[in-house]
C-alpha cells in the first residue's frame, strides 16, 4: 500500500514555462521600448555636450584658417603639450648620464626635447630611436619619471682615430665606423689615417705606432697605399715608405737609426724602407745641391793633390 509520501511525484515542464515567460518578457520589452519617446532615451546633457563640441570645432577651424593656430604653435607648441603643461605635466628636470664627447645641448636637440613639449605627450621610445640614430651614440635609454622628469642614459661610441679621405676629415670608431664629420678641434689629438679604406685599417696603423717606441711621437699620419702598405708622414714633412710585409720590423730599424744618427733632423723628404737590406734616403732640393757642391769640392781637392 502506498502512502501519500511514497506516491510518485508528477514532473512538470519548467523549461516550457520559462520559455513562455521569456517570450512574454521579450514581447513586453519590445512594446515598452517602442512606447518610450526618443528624447527620454537619449543621455541627459547630450545636447549641451554636442553644442559645446560644435563651438570648439568652429573655434579651432577659425583659428586654423585665420593663421592663429600656427602662431600659437610657434609660441607655445602643440595645443596638447600646452594644455598638459598648464595642468602641471610639463618637464621640470632632465638628467643625462654617460656623456663623454657630446654636450648636453647636442643630446637634447638629438632627442627632440625643447621647452614647448610636455611629459604627458613626450614619446620616450621615439626619442630613444632618434638618439641611437646619432652617429656618436651607440646605445640610449629614455625614461619618463612623473610628475616632471626625463632620465636619459647614453653609451657613446669611443672616438678612436681620424680619417681623411677626398679632402674631408671624419671621426671614426675602433672598427672603422664613421662617427661624425670632424668640424672642431676636440679630437685633434687622435691618430690620423689617410686614404680610401684607411678607416678599416686604423688598428693596424696604431699598432705600427707602438712598434716605433718614442719615435712614434714624430709620426703625424699614416697613408694607406693601394690598400696594402703604409706611408708615414713625419712632423718634419718627410715621408717614410714602409714595406707591405714586415712593416713593424722596418719601423723598429728606423727608430734605431733615429736614435743613432738623428735622421729626423736631416734635410730629408723621403726615407724608403721597402728593401730589407738597405735604407734609401732622398734629400730636399736645397740639401741635394749643397751635398753635390760638397762632393764636387772634395773631388777637386783630391785631383789637385794628385
Amino acid at each position: 500500500m502506498f502512502t501519500g509520501s511514497n506516491l510518485p511525484m508528477r514532473v512538470t515542464g519548467p523549461q516550457l514555462l520559462v520559455g513562455e515567460r521569456s517570450r512574454r518578457w521579450f514581447r513586453g520589452s519590445r512594446r515598452s521600448a517602442v512606447a518610450v519617446p526618443l528624447a527620454e532615451r537619449l543621455p541627459s546633457g547630450l545636447g549641451s555636450f554636442l553644442a559645446i563640441g560644435f563651438l570648439v570645432l568652429t573655434g579651432v577651424s577659425g583659428a586654423i584658417l585665420g593663421g592663429h593656430y600656427e602662431s600659437f604653435r610657434e609660441n607655445y607648441g602643440e595645443p596638447k603639450h600646452a594644455i598638459a603643461r598648464f595642468v602641471g605635466l610639463g618637464i621640470d628636470r632632465i638628467t643625462i648620464s654617460g656623456l663623454s664627447g657630446l654636450s648636453e645641448i647636442e643630446v637634447l636637440v638629438a632627442a627632440g626635447i625643447d621647452p614647448k613639449i610636455s611629459l604627458a605627450f613626450f614619446d620616450a621610445d621615439e626619442a630613444r630611436k632618434r638618439l641611437e640614430a646619432t652617429p656618436m651614440i651607440r646605445e640610449a635609454s629614455v625614461r619618463k619619471l612623473y610628475p616632471g622628469e626625463i632620465a636619459i642614459n647614453l653609451t657613446e661610441r669611443e672616438p678612436y682615430a681620424l680619417w681623411q679621405v677626398k679632402g674631408d676629415l671624419f671621426l671614426i670608431a675602433q672598427d672603422g665606423t664613421v662617427i661624425d664629420k670632424m668640424d672642431d678641434g676636440r679630437f685633434a689629438y687622435l691618430p690620423l689615417v689617410v686614404g680610401p679604406d684607411a678607416n678599416k685599417r686604423a688598428k693596424d696603423y696604431i699598432a705600427l705606432l707602438g712598434e716605433a717606441g718614442s719615435f712614434g711621437s714624430r709620426i703625424r699620419a699614416g697613408s694607406l697605399v693601394a690598400g696594402r702598405r703604409w706611408n708615414l708622414k713625419l712632423d718634419t714633412g718627410a715621408d717614410i715608405r714602409l714595406p707591405e710585409q714586415g712593416a713593424g720590423a722596418a719601423l723598429k730599424r728606423l727608430a734605431s737609426l733615429e736614435q743613432d744618427f738623428r735622421i729626423s733632423e736631416k734635410d730629408l723628404i723621403a726615407i724608403d724602407m721597402r728593401q730589407p737590406d738597405r735604407v734609401t734616403m732622398r734629400l730636399t732640393e736645397e740639401a741635394a745641391t749643397t751635398r753635390f757642391e760638397q762632393l764636387k769640392s772634395k773631388t777637386k781637392k783630391k785631383g789637385g793633390e794628385a
